[in-house]
């Protein structure tokens, strides 16, 4: 937790895990960014990527994202959240880890 503190978090979620790793992979190589963790979804196919770095950066990756992922899958959930709170934080290390 420590390792991410004063670093803005980006989340994109889709319906499958191509998705998903191709919009990890876009994102990784567009800004300077660092993937915090992939989460899978445990009721459907889809996964939830977690990536930490200042502000422009977070934001330049999660745009880049989108965009590639959405030629593989659906969306689901997208969001920046340019300092995440102290209990945030704590609730993002606690999440689904399968």
């Amino acid at each position: 937790m420590e390792e991410y503190r004063g670093m803005a978090l980006g989340i994109f979620e889709f319906d499958n895990l191509v998705a998903c790793l191709v919009a990890m992979d876009q994102a990784a190589k567009t800004a300077n960014i660092v993937i915090q963790s992939v989460e899978r979804n445990r009721l459907k196919a889809g996964a939830c990527v977690k990536i930490r770095g200042s502000i422009s950066d977070v934001r330049a990756a999660v745009d880049a994202a989108v965009e590639a992922g959405s030629r593989y899958g659906k969306l689901t959930g997208v969001h920046t959240i340019a300092s995440p709170s102290p209990d945030t934080e704590i609730a993002l290390v606690a999440g689904i880890h399968q």
